[in-house]
């Protein structure tokens, strides 16, 4: 914020202040003259100058938002109903999703499903067959060999090669095991293992099924998809979304990790090439290239709030999330706490998307329950504050994408194309509310005018409101232009410890430069 004081203009002392740079958010106590102390709905992207955020595009409704991805494409749960695109794809279980793309495949948590992007194939990466089959010789790579097959005159396997599986039912106890099929007869109903994989037995009743293991939060890195869940790590066989078990002693293995620190995982992401884990008071980064040389290495740093996972993003090249001691920077290294402008208010349960260049975090307030919006703008390192939206999923498709609560999607920020069917959010109101204003004096004061210089566009207008000693805001004058302009807002005289002024706009808007014309008084 840059504040500028004249020398006294007149022999009656009176002084004038300007303020021509605006910063962002600051609700803390005891903050510079003239700071914002609350706002709706403002943004940096005219930074120095004040001015609204961008309206919001409406893209659609959901009746139960349960998620919401994108990358190729736009993808989204409403209730039990995956769509691609506004295209029902296939039915899920009606809770809250998480979404991760390996290749074609995007993989649902907890539901353990998959889409196809490309074919449109909606299905479960588990699988699992139960029948008579038996254990017996046969040939391996075209060659006699003992002890290999599983053969059935039942239902066909779903299985492929490659896939680990896990055999039960077996009266030969040494037969149930979880092993990796190598090869499969071209009808299906023949699955090729190893020479000596078992012991040979007639029909018996088994189950066999590939399995993916219970996660809470998932990512992809490096073309494996990582999970976590409690105390331990997973990671999906190289490339393979379907296969967890796979452990062949080969550089595409899968792999699985207790950490054995105290606490249970509470988010995890991709970042700078790494898996990056987090409890609420550490974090963990995967180091190597393999199974081999897999190595969780951690630091007991402020990781990730419980609740929170879902505000991990990256914005800037930074890694931005929740912590319990407010909102945290990560380049790699020791994270840092960036959210001191929101003074004592605590917040939780957040959810947070990027643009590229902006974080938006969506939070509860721990004690009124009241939710928040907010942007950092890494490009200014300031805090705008936009509304009380729920948020429960970002994701970006030819634009950010907001999810609320209330089923609305949005589009919000900068955005390219126009879609069929968006509508335009209706005209909204923006306010700045200045903190305490006292001159930097204990002294009694008297203040006579306001000069403001606006630049409104067609059909805005602007509120100017003051409030003295902490009394209620009394409207002083509405502003209605077409253009740049300064206004002279003469006042009645006021004695005054401390005062405020509150902007309420609507339409398009820009305070370019404030000035208060006061004249310093006496101790009484």
């Amino acid at each position: 914020m840059s504040v500028r004081y004249d020398l006294p203009k007149y022999s009656d002392g009176y002084r004038k202040r300007t303020i021509d740079s605006f910063g962002g958010y600051d609700h803390r106590e005891g903050t510079e003259d003239g700071s914002i102390w609350h706002m709706e709905n403002m943004s940096g992207d005219c930074y120095p100058l004040a001015a609204p955020r961008v309206p919001r595009v409406i893209s659609r409704t959901l009746t139960k938002p349960n998620g919401i991805a994108g990358y190729d494409g736009l993808y989204w749960v409403d209730g039990t109903g995956f769509y691609d695109k506004g295209e029902f794809k296939g039915t899920v279980s009606d809770s809250f999703k998480r979404f991760v793309f390996l290749g074609r495949y995007l993989v649902i948590l907890p539901d353990k499903c998959y889409y196809n992007t490309e074919t449109g194939e909606f299905g479960s990466l588990e699988a699992s067959w139960s029948g008579t089959a038996s254990f017996s010789d046969g040939t391996y790579m075209g060659e006699d060999a003992e002890g290999c097959r599983i053969v059935t005159s039942g239902t066909v396997f779903p299985f492929k090669v490659g896939d680990a599986v896990t055999i039960e039912g077996a009266t030969v106890a040494d037969n149930n095991k979880t092993i990796i099929i190598r090869e499969i007869s071209d009808d299906k109903k023949s699955l090729g293992f190893y020479e000596h994989s078992f012991t040979v037995a007639n029909s018996q009743t088994l189950t066999i099924s590939r399995t993916v293991p219970d996660m809470d939060f998932i990512c992809q890195n490096e073309n494996r998809l990582w999970g976590c869940k409690g105390d331990t790590i997973y990671a999906s066989k190289l490339g393979d979304a379907f296969n967890w078990n796979v452990f062949d002693g080969l550089a595409t293995d899968s792999y699985a990790l207790d950490v054995g620190s105290a606490g249970d995982f509470t988010g995890c992401i991709a970042y700078g090439g790494y898996a990056i884990f987090f409890k609420e008071d550490q974090v963990y980064k995967v180091y190597g290239d393999k199974p081999t040389n897999f190595k969780a290495m951690a630091s007991a740093s402020l990781g990730v709030m419980r609740g929170s996972a879902d505000s991990l993003a990256i914005a800037g090249e930074t890694l931005y999330y929740l912590s319990r001691c407010g909102v945290m920077a990560y380049t790699g290294g020791i994270p840092v706490a960036i959210s001191s402008v929101f003074g004592d208010v605590s917040y939780c349960d957040a959810v947070g998307g990027s643009d590229g260049l902006k974080y938006y975090i969506s939070m509860r307030d721990s004690v009124s329950g009241e939710y928040s919006l907010f942007c950092y703008d890494t490009r200014i390192r300031r805090w705008y504050r936009e509304d009380d939206t729920r948020a429960v999923g970002f994701c970006y498709y030819d634009g950010l994408r907001l999810l609320g609560s209330d089923g609305v999607m949005y589009r919000i920020g900068a955005w390219r194309d126009h879609e069929d069917g968006q509508v335009s959010e209706d005209v909204f109101k923006s306010v700045i509310e200045f903190g305490d204003i006292t001159d930097g004096t204990m002294d009694r004061k008297h203040l006579c005018k306001i000069q403001l210089r606006l630049d409104l566009d067609v059909g805005a207008k602007v509120l100017v409101y003051m409030s003295f000693n902490g009394g209620r805001y009394s409207l002083v004058k509405e502003i209605r232009s077409d253009r740049k302009n300064s206004y002279y807002l003469p006042l009645s005289l006021h004695r005054y410890d401390h005062c405020r002024i509150k902007l309420e706009g609507f339409g398009d808007w820009k305070l370019c430069s404030l000035a208060r014309e006061f004249s310093p008084g006496s101790e009484l």
